[in-house]
């Protein structure tokens, strides 16, 4: 997921420099919305895995 945020940040940055704002502005918006998107799937993960793991085994 984190690949195609980039991917459309890319294209968002091609899209500005040869002037085609309506779709830099699409494309911007894709990439912030699958960047979140993993940002909240990656700390649910961590946490999950936080957890699972139960603590320090005992010595």
């Amino acid at each position: 997921m984190l690949y195609w945020a980039l991917v459309f940040l890319i294209i968002a940055i091609i899209a500005a420099v040869f002037g085609f704002a309506g779709v830099a502005t699409a494309a911007v918006g894709i990439a912030k919305l699958l960047f979140y998107i993993f940002l909240v799937i990656f700390v649910i993960t961590l946490i999950m895995g936080l957890m699972r793991r139960g603590g320090a085994p005992p010595v």
